[in-house]
């Protein structure tokens, strides 16, 4: 707890103003005593922020500030905002290239506030991929962004998915379902594997985690009767992995992987593709899921949804996977500084 304290600041990028990030935001710091929310800041939007709180009917004063050092001190009173972030409109459900340019500032500012130790880690607000496209962005997506930012090769930035209940990484992503097969190599296992294994290490405090990984075909290939990728890929390289020390086991049946009795017996579920990684955990933790990059320099969590224009700016949107995304972003920053 000590060093959770003395830890600077998370900060959160706005994420797209269009849509529901800036008031699940506002949010959090309306609930910051009863939820244990540790002091963060806002790379921007403090227009946005006040308007987005005003339409859910909260109470929410911001804090202007120059300085991320003055962030912890103005957290009691106000929502810390930086000037430099930029501002705008609230236009909710509205999204346009403005509001992709105020998005995509804010995430470069609080990028750059993490990787300097100003900020102990980021969290990031939901953004429109396509409207960030549409302005220049030459990532697919924020993940790819702040690898770049940080150094550190796209296929090292490894997506975990994690809730009350799992935590899954994809070893493949965003792909056709028809390319999985010839995507999946030895070698890509076991570059994400150990990036796994370390990162939840120092950012679970996991110090021999248990990664059980999925087999890709039905029944984990029957050994080799539904598909011969788990005989010629996934059971050598996780072979390769128990040879380095690290807990692996599998090729487990997908179909039995995430029941109730399973799930208590390993640390991450490592899935081949995306949808056998997300509809488990999107099942099990829908409103509480937590996106973070494993493989980074610095903490990075957002939360596990998007923009959802369709909603914002009405109320209802659901707060409580921003509040995962702060409390684990938080949790990874003490665990880091406590193995320091």
């Amino acid at each position: 707890m000590t060093a959770a304290r003395a830890l600077s600041p998370l900060a959160i990028s706005l994420g797209d103003p269009a849509g529901v990030g800036p008031e699940l935001i506002a949010e959090a710091w309306v609930q910051r005593e009863a939820l244990g929310i540790p002091p963060l800041m806002v790379a921007g939007g403090a227009q946005v922020l006040r308007a987005a709180a005003a339409s859910r009917g909260l109470d929410m004063p911001v804090n202007l500030i120059d300085d991320p050092r003055d962030a912890a001190a103005a957290f009691s009173t106000g929502l810390p905002v930086l000037t430099k972030g930029g501002d705008g409109p609230y236009r909710p459900g509205q999204p346009d290239s403005s509001g992709a340019a105020l998005a995509l500032h804010s995430l470069e500012l609080a990028t750059a506030l993490a990787i300097s130790g100003a900020a102990s880690g980021v969290v990031t607000g939901p953004v429109s991929k396509a409207a960030l496209a549409q302005i220049g962005f030459a990532f697919p997506g924020q993940t790819e962004f702040l690898a770049h930012a940080c150094g550190v090769a796209e296929e090292d930035a490894v997506m975990l998915l994690a809730g009350p209940s799992l935590k899954t990484v994809p070893l493949t992503v965003h792909c056709a379902l028809g390319q999985v097969s010839s995507l999946l190599t030895i070698e890509l296992i076991l570059r994400r594997c150990r990036v796994i294994a370390a990162a939840m290490a120092r950012d679970f405090a996991l110090p021999r985690p248990h990664l059980a990984l999925a087999g890709l075909n039905p029944h984990a290939g029957e050994k080799g009767r539904m598909g011969d990728e788990e005989e010629t890929v996934i059971a050598p390289a996780i072979a390769q992995l128990q040879a380095e020390g690290i807990n692996a086991s599998g090729p487990h049946p997908a179909d039995t992987l995430f029941a109730p009795h399973k799930r208590g017996t390993y640390d991450v579920a490592v899935a081949m593709y995306h949808d056998q990684a997300l509809v488990p955990l999107k099942t099990l933790d829908f409103d509480s899921g937590v996106n973070m990059t494993l493989g980074l320099p610095i903490v990075r969590t957002s939360p596990d949804h998007g923009t959802a224009f369709d909603i914002a700016g009405k109320g209802v949107a659901s707060p409580t996977s921003l509040f995962a995304a702060i409390r684990m972003a938080a949790e990874a920053a003490a665990n880091r500084a406590n193995a320091a």
